[in-house]
């Protein structure tokens, strides 16, 4: 785990909830609360710099930012996850476990509003808020970044119990989903596929695909991948629908579809490369 200093804006600190869940967590160092807040999943590297600094990006937002270190009960090599030469794959069960606690952490804190709590999930993590919403319905929003949409997701196994399909009938809040074209992990076919799914189970979505994006654009600290213009535009949607959210722009008994793409005429899922 990356330890941090301190950031402009957010009061931060490790904390320790549930069944020995280590977290990050970033309240807003301005105004009274009660606040609304973000469950932060991490990408495959576990809970490193990018992760801890887009959990303090949401607290100068305004919002309680908790990010818990889904991977606290693996006592594999550190190092060699944060290079990406480990990989840590967990179950629903773990998911559903782990994100709960954060759940019932922030709905207990005063400075929460617990009917204001959503969550987000990137890469490896994309599904996570998904697989929470089945089980937790007072989830205000669902937030996907190049994730949630792999083939592999759809497949029942020892970690996932159910088809995919079954938890997103389960799902209660709106979806807003992230992507780049030149994605090299999740497809635009991928995309489509999640889409039917929201589409066939009348669930509420907004999709994004950014033209050109490649896998990871949204992390900082990995500068092949980065795309500073882009990042900031999808901040912008990220904050925008959760403002709508909690404004009360997608009522229950209404269903909104949103897909908007910008792709090559003649796109090639096996040209997509991996970037560093």
């Amino acid at each position: 785990m990356v330890q941090t200093t301190t950031y402009p804006g957010a009061q931060t600190s490790m904390i320790t909830f549930g069944d020995r869940v280590k977290a990050f967590l970033a309240v807003p160092e301005e105004g009274t609360g009660p606040f609304p807040a973000m469950i932060l999943s991490h990408e495959r590297y576990g809970l490193v710099q990018h992760t801890l600094d887009l959990a303090a990006k949401f607290a100068r937002y305004g919002y309680v930012g908790i990010a818990p270190d889904l991977f606290s009960h693996w006592e594999g090599d550190q190092e060699a996850l944060i290079r990406g030469d480990a990989r840590v794959t967990i179950s629903d069960y773990e998911i559903k476990t782990f994100l709960s606690a954060g759940f019932d952490f922030l709905a207990n804190d005063p400075r929460v509003d617990a009917s204001k709590i959503s969550s987000m999930g990137v890469c490896q993590s994309g599904e996570y808020p998904i697989v929470l919403n089945s089980v937790r319905p007072n989830l205000a929003a669902n937030i996907v970044v190049y994730g949630g949409a792999q083939a592999g997701l759809w497949d029942v196994g020892e970690l996932r119990l159910e088809p995919y399909i079954d938890i997103i009938k389960r799902i209660t809040a709106p979806v807003l989903g992230i992507w780049g074209e030149s994605d090299h992990v999740v497809s635009t076919e991928a995309v489509r596929n999640l889409r039917n799914a929201l589409e066939s189970e009348m669930k509420t979505y907004e999709f994004k695909l950014f033209r050109d994006m490649p896998h990871g654009w949204f992390n900082d600290t990995m500068p092949g991948r980065y795309r500073p213009k882009e990042t900031a535009e999808a901040w912008d949607l990220i904050m925008d629908f959760l403002d709508r959210v909690h404004n009360g722009a997608f009522p229950k008994d209404r269903v909104t579809w949103k897909f908007d793409s910008d792709i090559a005429a003649d796109y090639d899922f096996t040209k997509a490369v991996r970037l560093e």
